[in-house]
């Protein structure tokens, strides 16, 4: 894609003049010297076809002011002559104004310039001056003679003095219009002037000089105004040589028809004579889109201004399309191509929607074919950018090249990623792409007119791709909510319903099928009727408006309708399935139950309702029994009349049968047997508790028999046996405070049940050796023992309960106790980060890890359950030492904390805690082990003096102080034994102080020292010498700091002031500005921008959490 050269005529015009202008000399003009040197360069850089370098950059010189345009001038500059009085209006005001006149301005003008040319190029130029934001006036005798450099010379002096004014960026009304109004003139112009001046070489040419030149200043304000216009003009250039392309076409036609009838004459003559005259034009108007493509757009397309280079790429986008016969080749389609690379969003936007553009017409694709080979990586690449917006607009780009099969499927591997990304526009963009072209195949020719049941064969294209997904129902559902929106068949009820039943299959489903069929249809309903499927990023509630309720309720009523019958099929069906079951039964919280009865399917409705506690007792597992206790409560609540007093019978007769179920499981386990029938009783009990109370009195005492009996019990089944009395004294509690009178009775039992489950915890409290005997179900019961003492607690804190007629309810644990419950939650918080990978995929692991157990102990803390003074400190002391799951915790808790009060006490005591830790692993021999230590008590200092920043310095300056100088008091306690203390903690807070403070404290440490021999033990005294020499140092540079701020050349606020004095500056050294050499990447720079930091990885949504998604790379679907 090789650049045609700059037309010979125009560059030595040009540079003839620019070589006039630059002999003059003078403080603000180039030397001639350097403008040989820059010509050289344009040259080498138009000549190439390599995509341009950053350097080359082009915008305003580093050291040019470009002073802030004057917002109000009542004069001229003094270069300027005073301009002649018009009694009709002037052109520029017309643009100003609310362009209603331009078109009856543009006429007079014409009819002026017909009559007398140069008075009306005088009004021209002016207008185009003052439109830029300069007045200058040429005067009428001298406009032949008048240099183009010297009037842009002139002009850039007026806005290094700051005698310009911008009108395109300005926010007054009266100029809102402007620039429509400015483009709008130089249309109406060219069309005016089509059939006489546009052709006199005369007028477009000077015109076409002076926004030439204008576009190459430093001024930004010109070359905004400049590009603009220049652009227009070839946008306006463009319909004028279509027309006469058609006129062209028609005329050699008649001329060929006429051959035909004679062989001479003058009509053939005159045929002839149009012919060369509309093929000249046209070569005219062709010349003239060259020269300011040249003169102008090579230049702008890479300016420093990232909105001159968006125009410049937008309008060449409506060149290409437009006008295909001069601009539908390489030389221009290779400008698109670069700036996919620009740093610049908004740039790199304008170039893939000009390029969709393009694609959408299928004359232009087999031009295309060289530049797609080229650029179409870059394009995939577009589709993961680092701005949504132009990620989008990058997958319609990449499904316009897969509609003209441009590209192979095995390019789109990186695409298929995306379906799980971050922000839901790039996922829904995909999941457009990935109906379109793997389930609706609409870019497959030969599927146009496949037969049978179109919603079934889509439904069994979108299973092959949930196929990949089987063993991971999050990543599936994001699926699913990815393509929702354009897949009409995860709408078809019926037919998914069919499909489930196998009546009359189309397709043959394998298990692995029917269970991602049921997820995909219980996520569809839930979509249907506008909840969520997929947890929002802002986790903002939805607000929907009338319409769309009105949808969601008409979907609810057809979803309803689809199920009543084939509802009772589908869960007896599949009722021993514990992986379809749960997404089976909650499908009724979305149905209106009220149509049951309306359409008079009540036995329908007690089927279901049947078969919904039938798989409560079937199943056994966490899922299953939460949705059947969900779907049951919901029917008790949301049904009417008849179908209400069945339900809640249905739920009276669930809660019966599982308390007789649970005796005779108790039963059993007494007499010896096996426990599974407990625990999974107790499991639904469990579930069942959770959303309401259930009247367990009768069990409770034989609860307590078989823990204390049966100290042996499967940890799983202790656990349940504490949860379930937790909860039973939970409920009970809550009943006492909501009723209004209480009786003795009722306050005994509970306090009777509530002491009695203490002292059940505390037995596993006072013997942690033989919980973790059991491994990890060991650790499981620890982390369930140490929640539920500290709900309990919480529950029945004592100031809850002061000074109320509940106060015997209050409880506090003793410090044995406190001090025993914090050493079983260490013991979990050391559990290695591959246990607790291996428990992930458990039933209630997000109730029995780690963050569960830290999160209960941080409560107590911050709801003034325990006394902080002993718990605090430990729990801040592990805030770097389990990841970020613990530190999140602990700095919330840290929050809480400044708030209440003073923290410095807390913090120290943290810090010492951390220490006395690294002092017990320093005994042992394991230097690693030493180090690693304390590395963390200095982690953790640099997180604690963290919190202290900006204005919280100087607001927290005594705590800081006081956590520093009882620091240094606890590291010279015996010194040299714990100086280490100074480096590892109290250097991070001190250096935090300001310099006054931190002569003090040097002061203070240096006096300790005085009358002691350090060289005595200099291993032990480094540590001394390493927080002596660092606060040293830092007081020194501070002194620096501030003697330059004291200084004749103190920093001002507000922006740096620029250089006046520009010696030997290039008014039209087009690559002049520094900064430019950043304004447009490489193309491994513009990807590298999307790059994040490592440290964003622990922010990381828990989709990525959860699984690669690599085996998407190798999607593929059947195209039979």
């Amino acid at each position: 894609m090789d650049d045609n050269a700059p037309l010979a005529s125009e560059i030595s015009t040009r540079r003839s003049k620019r070589a006039r202008v630059q002999t003059r000399g003078g403080d603000d003009e180039p030397s001639k010297g350097n403008s040989n040197n820059r010509e050289d360069q344009e040259r080498s850089s138009d000549a190439s076809d390599g995509s341009p370098n950053p350097e080359e950059r082009e915008g305003s010189p580093d050291d040019f002011e470009e002073i802030r345009p004057k917002t109000k001038r009542n004069r001229a500059a003094e270069t300027t002559f005073d301009v002649p009085s018009n009694a009709e209006e002037r052109l520029i005001d017309v643009i100003k104004g609310d362009g209603k006149h331009i078109s009856q301005a543009v006429k007079r003008w014409v009819e002026q310039y017909e009559k007398n040319p140069k008075p009306a190029m005088v009004e021209l130029l002016m207008m185009l001056f003052e439109a830029c934001g300069a007045k200058y006036y040429i005067k009428e005798e001298f406009l032949d003679e008048t240099d183009v450099d010297d009037v842009v010379v002139a002009l850039v002096s007026l806005a290094r003095k700051g005698e310009v004014e911008d009108y395109q960026s300005s926010k007054k009304k009266e100029f809102k219009n402007f620039k429509e109004n400015l483009v709008s003139f130089w249309d109406n112009l060219v069309v005016e002037c089509q059939n006489g001046p546009l052709f006199d070489k005369d007028l477009f040419d000077k015109c076409m000089d002076y926004i030439i030149a204008l576009s190459c200043t430093p001024p930004r304000v010109y070359r905004q105004v400049a590009s603009l216009m220049g652009l227009q003009l070839v946008t306006s250039f463009i319909s004028v040589a279509k027309r006469l392309a058609t006129q062209r076409d028609t005329t050699q036609r008649q001329l060929n028809a006429e051959r035909k009838k004679r062989a001479d004459g003058p009509r053939l003559e005159s045929l002839n004579n149009r012919l060369l005259e509309t093929h000249q034009q046209k070569d005219v108007m062709d010349e003239m889109m060259r020269k300011i493509f040249t003169g102008l757009f090579v230049h702008r397309y890479r300016d420093i201004d990232p909105n001159i280079r968006m125009s410049c790429i937008e309008s060449l986008g409506v060149w290409i399309l437009s006008y295909p016969t001069l601009f539908l080749q390489d030389l221009y389609l290779k400008y698109l191509g670069w700036t996919l690379n620009d740093k610049s969003a908004g740039v790199r936007k304008a170039a893939v929607l000009a390029l969709q553009n393009l694609y959408e017409v299928e004359d232009n694709v087999p031009t295309l074919s060289l530049f797609t080979e080229r650029f179409s990586n870059r394009m995939i690449e577009l589709a993961d950018d680092a701005d949504v917006s132009v990620a989008v607009c990058a997958i319609g780009l990449v499904k316009q090249l897969l509609r003209h099969q441009l590209i192979p499927d095995d390019d789109l591997g990186p695409l298929y990623d995306l379906l799980i990304d971050d922000p839901p526009e790039i996922r829904r963009a995909i999941g457009e792409l990935v109906y379109d072209h793997l389930i609706a195949q609409k870019f497959n020719s030969s599927q146009s007119g496949s037969k049978g049941n179109g919603s079934e064969v889509h439904l069994g294209r979108m299973l092959q791709i949930l196929r990949e997904f089987s063993t991971d129902p999050i990543l599936s559902i994001y699926v699913i909510d990815d393509v929702w929106e354009y897949m009409k068949a995860m709408k078809d009820w019926k037919c998914i319903i069919s499909m489930l039943l196998d009546e009359n299959p189309l397709i043959e489903l394998t298990d692995e099928d029917a269970t991602n069929l049921t997820r995909l249809l219980f996520a569809s309903i839930r979509k249907a009727v506008g909840e969520r499927i997929v947890p929002a990023s802002d986790n903002r509630k939805q607000y929907h408006n009338k319409a769309q309720k009105e949808t969601f309720e008409n979907n609810r009523r057809d979803i309803t309708i689809a199920m009543m019958k084939n509802y009772p099929l589908l869960l007896r069906k599949f009722m021993a399935d514990k992986t379809k079951i749960p997404s089976l039964v909650e499908i009724i919280l979305y149905m209106n139950l009220e149509l049951y009865s309306l359409k008079r399917q009540e036995q329908n409705f007690r089927t279901t309702l049947q078969l919904i506690k039938d798989a409560f007792f079937k199943h056994g597992e966490k899922d299953s029994l939460r949705s059947c206790v969900k779907a049951i409560k919901f029917c008790s609540t949301e049904s009417r009349g008849e179908l209400q007093d069945f339900s809640r019978n249905k739920l009276k007769e669930l809660e019966d049968e599982l308390i007789d179920k649970l005796k005779s499981a108790i039963k059993e386990v007494i007499n010896g047997e096996d426990e599974y029938s407990l625990l999974v009783n107790l499991k639904r009990l469990y579930e069942l508790q959770l959303s309401r109370p259930v009247s367990i009195e009768d069990l409770y005492e034989d609860c307590i028999t078989i823990l204390h009996s049966f100290r042996n019990l499967d940890d799983e089944v202790v656990s349940f046996l504490l949860l379930n009395m937790y909860l039973d004294v939970a409920w009970s509690l809550h009943s006492i405070i909501s009723s209004e009178t209480v009786s003795e009775g009722s306050l005994s039992s509970l306090l009777s049940k509530r002491d009695t489950l203490l002292e059940e915890l505390e037995y596993f409290l006072n013997a942690p050796s033989e919980v973790m005997e059991g491994g990890k179900s060991g650790n499981q019961l620890a982390c369930r023992v140490c929640t539920i003492l500290a709900d309990v607690w919480g529950l029945f804190r004592k100031t809850i309960f002061l000074s109320t007629k509940l106060e015997r309810l209050g409880y506090f644990p003793d410090a044995p106790i406190l001090q025993k419950f914090w050493r079983l939650c260490e013991q979990q918080l050391k559990i290695s980060d591959d246990t607790e990978d291996e428990d992930a995929n458990k039933e209630y692991i997000e109730e029995t890890n780690r963050d569960a157990v830290m999160i209960a102990a941080a409560k107590l803390i911050a709801s003034d359950t325990v006394p902080k003074d002993y718990l605090a400190p430990d729990i801040i002391s592990h805030f770097v030492m389990y990841g970020a799951g613990i530190s999140e915790i602990v700095k919330s808790l840290i929050t809480v904390l400044k708030k209440k009060d003073d923290i410095s006490g807390i913090f120290l005591e943290a810090l010492k805690r951390a220490y006395c830790r690294h002092l017990e692993l320093s005994k042992g021999d394991d230097e690693s082990l030493k180090s690693e230590s304390f590395l963390e008590c200095k982690n953790l200092a640099t997180r604690l003096a963290g919190t202290f920043v900006g204005a919280a310095r100087n607001k927290h300056r005594p705590e800081i102080l006081r956590i520093v100088k009882e620091g240094i008091e606890y590291a010279f306690q015996d010194a040299p034994k714990h100086l280490s203390f100074l480096e590892a903690s109290v250097l991070h807070f001190a250096s935090r102080l300001s310099v006054p403070d931190i002569r003090d404290i040097l002061q203070d440490v240096q006096k300790r020292t005085e009358n002691v021999n350090t060289d005595e033990d200099p291993s032990g005294w480094r540590p001394y010498n390493t927080f002596h020499d660092s606060l040293q140092e830092k007081c020194a540079k501070n002194e620096g700091i501030q003697d330059e701020k004291e200084g004749p050349t103190a920093r001002r606020r507000g922006r740096p002031r620029k250089r006046r004095n520009i010696e030997g500056k290039r008014l039209f050294d087009e690559h002049s500005s520094s900064e430019e050499d950043d304004a447009i990447s490489d193309p491994e720079d513009a990807q590298g921008e999307g790059d994040k930091d490592d440290d964003e990885e622990d922010n990381a949504p828990l989709i990525h959490s959860l699984k690669s998604s690599s085996k998407l790379r190798s999607l593929r679907v059947s195209r039979e």
